[in-house]
């Protein structure tokens, strides 16, 4: 007998029109949903450059550094969510976009990073500015293409987006010779791309009798802590989370990758823990007899020795890369999800079973106790302190401003003194530590978040590093700002120095060394960054007395275009609470 059921329909691949690789990387970038991309032009990239020249639906930003183009390209991604996009030439262009890779390598940040090469046919002869990129990126990429056949433009281009956000997203390189570039042919666009591994398609999921063991461990719990990472952040999963530790009545420290996964301001908020983080975070960890790793991965700056890290505690840990299970730290129970789909799942199992919270009440009162006795603190000084120019911004801008960092000491301090009940809203480099990220970086998240105040916060001598982009911000009218905490130090390595080291100062001055700048020296101070920013044509503003503070952070904000405020504050600061590298919250440093 006949059926009459209808065949499954499956979406067919679309032929586009005739056109050369370079118009089909630029429809594919547009059929991802890209809107702009950071690129810096070159011999081997000028085809796509053409192309990107002819049409409306994509902004080309010019970055004046291709490191600050990928860094940009990152920012774009961290307050977004969506795959960043940055393009250089080949040779010395392609290799300045390294960091910028590396940087979304660490931290997990969907990225596509589009290098020019050259001809096919000199490809392993040394030709002029030719670089294996390919194999030179290889460490730091979730996966990397050498496009030889044009034919394969429309399926790499594809994968690579799907790679980068999938799973645990992460950057991708395409190389592409200036030939296949050139070459015209008829391109077949597929609908989409499957993978034969669940790791690249991104469908782990948990299993109802993994989470109901992760329930029965919480019901039996007498000090529970909740340790979340980014991995909350990149599966949008920030508002599960809230609603399970508010189920669970389990107090959360996050990472500094996870600040934002959880308001706080809530009273289960405990801020972010590790090296720097808050005392009580630490204490709680150390002190936990139940661990709930989600979307983190046991960074040594969080647990520094893990040989005695929350030794006392059964540790679960949730995490989309099986690969990261028990690599760092032996856990008790491993579980590979997405972790969007493990809390949706565990707050339903929650419910469905009646789930109880245990009664916490004296751990919840010992949280309680730290927190009022070691609370993130300064001491008042006769000079604005960074940390009272942080807590200033704070107040200013009521805590709903995008904050993105250099490396360094003021990262840390934004960190502390900023508090943030968002996701998106701190974004720093913190698994490679690349200085130079802020300010490009900021650009970026200005660009995808126009409606935002977008404060880039910098020392002195990680802003220098891409102060270029200056001219970026000028003439692509991004409003995005800087202030400055310039202490003409390198100021986490003079920390380090002057607590390990005897205070000896190899090479961390970075004026003048016979005539250091300091608030009670500005004739001082170098170089002027209110004089370079007049130059690029963007305004500048320098500050040193408390009484100017709050008014100069004013009009930074209120200043319609980009601005660099010039803090100017004492290098004797140190960023605490510090636990040493390698040591233990035994170990921590609270003055």
């Amino acid at each position: 007998m006949k059926s009459t059921t209808s065949p499954t329909a499956f979406p067919q691949p679309e032929i586009g029109r005739e056109m050369k690789g370079a118009e089909a990387v630029v429809e594919c970038l547009i059929r991802e949903g890209v809107d702009v991309i950071f690129a810096y032009p070159g011999g081997a990239s000028q085809e796509l450059h053409q192309a990107l020249a002819r049409t409306e639906k994509i902004r080309t930003i010019l970055p004046r550094h291709e490191q600050g183009g990928a860094f940009a390209a990152g920012g774009y991604a961290r307050a977004t969510g969506k795959v960043g996009v940055c393009m250089a030439t080949s040779g010395p262009g392609a290799t300045n976009l390294v960091s910028g890779i590396a940087d979304a390598f660490m931290d997990s940040i969907p990225l596509v990073a589009i290098t020019g090469q050259v001809y096919s046919k000199y490809i392993g002869k040394m030709a002029f500015q030719e670089t294996d990129i390919y194999g030179m990126t290889l460490p730091v990429v979730k996966h990397s293409y050498l496009v030889m056949n044009v034919q394969d433009l429309p399926r790499v281009f594809k994968e690579a987006f799907q790679l980068a956000r999938s799973g645990r997203p992460g950057p991708v390189l395409i190389d592409l010779p200036k030939d296949v570039q050139q070459t015209r042919f008829t391109p077949v666009f597929p609908p989409a791309i499957e993978f034969r591994n669940s790791y690249a398609s991104g469908a782990q999921h948990a299993t109802d009798e993994q989470l109901k063991q992760v329930l029965g461990l919480v019901a039996e719990a007498k000090r529970p802590v909740l340790y979340v990472g980014g991995g909350i952040i990149s599966a949008n999963a920030h508002a599960e989370l809230k609603a399970f530790a508010e189920k669970t009545n389990i107090p959360v420290a996050t990472t500094l990758m996870g600040v934002g996964a959880f308001p706080e301001t809530h009273p289960l908020s405990m801020q972010w823990f590790g090296m720097h983080g808050s005392a009580y975070g630490n204490w709680a960890v150390d002190e936990a007899d139940l661990v709930l790793c989600f979307g983190a991965r046991f960074d040594d700056r969080i647990t520094g020795d893990t040989s005695k890290f929350a030794g006392g505690a059964k540790i679960v840990h949730i995490d989309i890369d099986a690969s990261e299970h028990n690599k760092n730290k032996r856990v008790h129970l491993p579980i590979v999800s997405d972790i969007k789909f493990a809390l949706t799942r565990l707050n339903e199992l929650a419910v469905a079973n009646r789930f109880t919270a245990p009664d916490t009440a004296a751990w919840h009162a010992q949280i309680t106790k730290w927190k009022k006795e070691h609370p993130f603190r300064f001491e008042a000084s006769k000079h604005i302190v960074p940390q009272e120019a942080v807590a200033a911004l704070y107040e200013l801008t009521k805590g709903d401003a995008v904050i993105v960092t250099g490396v360094g000491q003021h990262q840390m301090w934004a960190a502390q003194f900023y508090r943030f009940d968002q996701p998106r809203h701190y974004i720093s480099s913190l698994g490679l530590g690349a200085m130079g990220f802020g300010y490009p970086a900021a650009l970026g998240a200005k660009v995808a978040r126009p409606d935002k105040q977008v404060v880039d916060i910098d020392g002195d001598g990680s802003f220098l590093m891409n102060i270029q982009e200056l001219a970026t911000a000028k003439i692509e009218k991004i409003h995005a700002k800087a202030m400055i905490l310039n202490n003409q130090h390198l100021g986490m390595v003079v920390q380090w120095e002057d607590r390990f080291y005897g205070s000896v100062r190899g090479n961390t001055i970075l004026g003048d060394e016979t005539n250091v700048g300091s608030p009670d020296n500005l004739g001082g101070l170098y170089p002027n960054f209110v004089q370079i920013a007049e130059g690029f044509g963007v305004k500048g503003r320098r500050v040193h007395l408390k009484s100017d503070l709050k008014p100069a952070i004013q009009e930074m904000l209120d200043h319609d275009g980009p601005y660099v405020l010039d803090v100017i504050v004492p290098y004797t600061e140190h960023v605490l609470p510090m636990i040493p590298a390698g040591k233990t919250v035994k170990d921590m440093l609270l003055k």
